[in-house]
């Protein structure tokens, strides 16, 4: 049995983009995990944590584990604090975003079901992915034409 300390564990895996700066480590596949994914992620001041976006196929949570990041859903935007603890269901109300608006560094545990194939939707740049059950990108594409179930097949 593999164990992980949330607060002393490394967030080496950086991507950085406009206005984003993710740092994190993959805490599910360190503890061997199957059905549940997990993340630790440092956000410095600023920043973001990836765009606002929704998932049709899992459940997330979000636990603070230090500092007092800002979280959007479509309720709107509040600053969290150490200790709370926020789910973002399937689907529409369940989209969210994290920044930190703060002066210091804020460290975030991210838990998920870990179930694929997966749907996601940006909403604020009209984006979907889908990954496939391996967890393959499948393709990302903005919202287009409407399409019938037939059309194109012969």
């Amino acid at each position: 049995m593999e164990i992980a300390n949330l607060f002393t564990v490394e967030c080496s895996d950086e991507m950085e983009h406009d206005g984003f700066r993710i740092r994190e480590t993959g805490i599910g596949d360190r503890l061997g995990a199957e059905l549940i994914g997990g993340s630790v992620y440092e956000v410095d001041p600023g920043k973001k944590l990836w765009p606002y976006h929704l998932h049709h196929a899992n459940e997330e949570w979000l636990v603070v584990l230090r500092g007092r990041p800002t979280l959007r859903t479509p309720e709107g935007e509040r600053e969290l604090v150490e200790g709370d603890v926020a789910c973002f269901p399937r689907g529409a109300a369940g989209a969210h975003q994290v920044r930190n608006a703060t002066e210091e560094p804020v460290r975030i545990l991210m838990l998920s079901t870990s179930i694929a194939p997966e749907i996601l939707e940006y909403p604020d740049s009209g984006k979907v992915n889908t990954l496939s059950a391996k967890g393959e990108e499948l393709f990302l594409t903005r919202y287009g034409e409407p399409a019938k179930y037939w059309d194109g097949e012969s």
